[in-house]
């Protein structure tokens, strides 16, 4: 579902909608803050690390995540991952198998991120996470969760996408947000944004002032391959969650993109919808492209057929990251 224009404004010119559906936010809000203050908080026996949000919809958690496993295991940790595994079937706790799940059981995200640490599913994060200390972590990584309650957090990072930030600073419906950015930030121990210099500057002039905790920046950058894109005429597609941030990392790593289509994040894409873009491709000259995420989403009948472009974090600075993360063992 594409979310309302006004959900974008910037919070100096939201309009009439976020006041007439105020009182429906305040129901959420609400609802929110007794699951939150009746929540077990559940403190593990090892240090529990939170890539969160407070957007509906995609800011850049799974290459976050990628990053900070990357980074712990570079400090010599096991590290296991913990997700709820939005758009499988199992309800868990289940360790993805790579070579035997498949993303309608476990979710896009979850068999992505096996590639890097094991990685657990389960619809109770903290089943999942005490089942992940019995196999033999000493450091968990969830993957979202930053409003769950079941587990006590010992870091969390706050994800937000430059470009966007925090839209019309609204909590749902009234705006995109799933708790007021006060609230989010206060439950933060560390802020990232996402985007190129432009959007970094955008959200600084936007939210600057909200924002009193340690903050880094980083952008999404295409991993080296030895995939040539320059001058390659593509037809682009992605089910993620702003399927434009993909589009014009696509475009700036030279590609032509001669058609692209959007779907919604997670969703499985029918093979009708997939031979319909295989037919346009092959009249235009073009390659089917796609994001990782929906890549593992593919039929085994296209995955020869689909490129792929993956992305990862790049830290301008990872010093705060690394600081934080280290501080967790002393």
């Amino acid at each position: 579902m594409k979310p309302p224009l006004f959900w974008s404004f910037s919070p100096d010119s939201v309009g009439p909608w976020p006041r007439i559906l105020a009182p429906l936010s305040a129901v959420w809000r609400g609802v929110a803050a007794r699951r939150w203050s009746k929540g077990a908080h559940l403190r593990l026996p090892v240090p529990v690390v939170c890539i969160g949000n407070i957007n509906l919809g995609g800011t850049g958690k799974t290459p976050t995540v990628i990053e900070v496993v990357t980074r712990l295991i570079d400090l010599g940790k096991s590290v296991h991952i913990v997700s709820r595994g939005y758009g499988g079937s199992l309800s868990g706790p289940v360790q993805v198998d790579l070579h035997n799940h498949k993303a309608d059981q476990v979710g896009d995200e979850p068999l992505l991120l096996a590639a890097f640490a094991p990685c657990w599913v389960s619809k109770d994060r903290a089943i999942g996470a005490q089942r992940a200390v019995e196999a033999g972590a000493d450091v968990i990584v969830l993957d979202d969760g930053m409003q769950n309650p079941a587990l006590f957090k010992d870091l969390t990072v706050l994800v937000v996408d430059a470009q966007t930030g925090f839209g019309n600073g609204y909590v749902f419906p009234s705006g995109p947000l799933r708790q007021n950015v006060a609230q989010g930030v206060l439950q933060a121990d560390l802020i990232l944004s996402i985007g190129s210099r432009k959007a970094q500057k955008y959200f600084d002039t936007q939210w600057g002032s909200a924002i009193n905790k340690p903050q880094t920046i980083g952008e999404l950058v295409p991993l080296q391959t030895g995939m040539d894109w320059q001058g390659m005429r593509a037809l682009a597609f992605a089910g993620i969650g702003r399927p434009q941030k993909f589009f014009d990392t696509l475009n700036a790593a030279g590609a032509d993109i001669v058609a692209c289509h959007a779907f919604s994040d997670h969703q499985k894409l029918p093979l009708a919808a997939l031979h319909r873009m295989e037919k346009e491709a092959v009249a235009l000259g073009a390659q089917l492209v796609t994001t990782e995420k929906d890549a593992v989403r593919l039929p085994a009948s296209y995955q020869q057929k689909v490129l792929t472009l993956p992305v990862r974090l790049v830290l301008d600075d990872p010093e705060p990251l690394v600081t934080a993360l280290s501080r967790l063992f002393d």
